[in-house]
């Protein structure tokens, strides 16, 4: 994950205006207590207000969907490992979730990028799989997404996606970006986000990557139990059991270019 800056100018940028209108939201929530607590933290209703023009109506509205989302989805209990169409968009949510609980302090964007290496229709998300995906990442994850790489998609997908765009905000569909190797301009993109010596060479840049599905897998069992402690629920003994070892988890911290030192791990979907 990568630290994306922010260029949206609107009166919600004053720093002084901003905190104002967090205030005011807070009010407008009224008490919280217990996991809907611990989410709506200053940063996170921020990011609501800015997706929603800094109207606090409309951020309170869109939070309190979240949270009615959140109580019923229970994001925060889904475990590494899931099957079947709704296998996949739980696993994104995972994936979403423990990259977030993951993100150095004061960084609330990340960069995404899907590799299309060996895209097929007949290996593709479903448009009602796709559909599902965006409302979630739309209406429950709002301004967490700095900037989609598409990598290497072929001719075909574009019927995929002019399907999927409909159902995509503007704003966000602007940070869809579509790379492809050997270009120039795909080239000049991917080194203005990703650290080129750890960005792995399939991908244009020098780093030399292997996938150890038995260590990932571990790191996110691992993870699963950090997560576990954060919202205030401890499954440490479930994964005792399945003979996972506990160990600190480190985050790399972001270079002064703007970029991290964080591995690069399977796409989200």
């Amino acid at each position: 994950m990568f630290l994306f800056k922010s260029s949206q100018n609107h009166d919600g940028n004053d720093p002084l205006q901003r905190d104002a209108k967090v205030k005011e939201l807070k009010v407008a929530l009224g008490p919280l207590s217990g996991r809907n607590a611990k989410f709506c933290t200053d940063a996170c209703l921020r990011r609501y207000l800015e997706a929603r023009n800094c109207n606090v109506d409309k951020a309170k509205k869109m939070v309190e969907e979240t949270l009615k989302w959140r109580d019923a989805y229970k994001p925060e209990e889904i475990r590494w490992n899931t099957t079947s169409a709704e296998g996949n968009v739980r696993h994104l949510v995972y994936l979403l979730e423990n990259a977030i609980l993951n993100l150095p302090e004061g960084q609330e964007q990340m960069v995404w990028m899907i590799d299309y290496t060996g895209f097929s229709m007949s290996t593709s998300l479903s448009v009602r799989t796709a559909r599902d995906i965006i409302n979630i990442l739309q209406n429950h994850y709002p301004e967490r997404l700095g900037i989609a790489v598409l990598y290497n998609p072929p001719r075909i997908f574009y019927a995929f996606w002019r399907a999927v765009k409909y159902f995509l905000d503007p704003k966000t569909s602007q940070k869809v970006k579509f790379v492809y190797p050997k270009n120039k301009d795909s080239a000049e993109l991917m080194r203005s986000y990703f650290d080129v010596e750890n960005l792995p060479k399939e991908f244009g840049g020098i780093a030399t990557l292997e996938y150890d599905h038995e260590e990932f897998s571990r790191m996110m069992a691992e993870d699963d139990i950090k997560a576990s402690r954060y919202w205030g629920f401890d499954d440490k003994s479930s994964y005792a059991a399945q003979g996972c070892v506990t160990r600190d988890v480190s985050v790399q911290p972001i270079l002064p270019s703007g970029h991290s030192k964080a591995e690069v791990a399977p796409e989200p979907f």
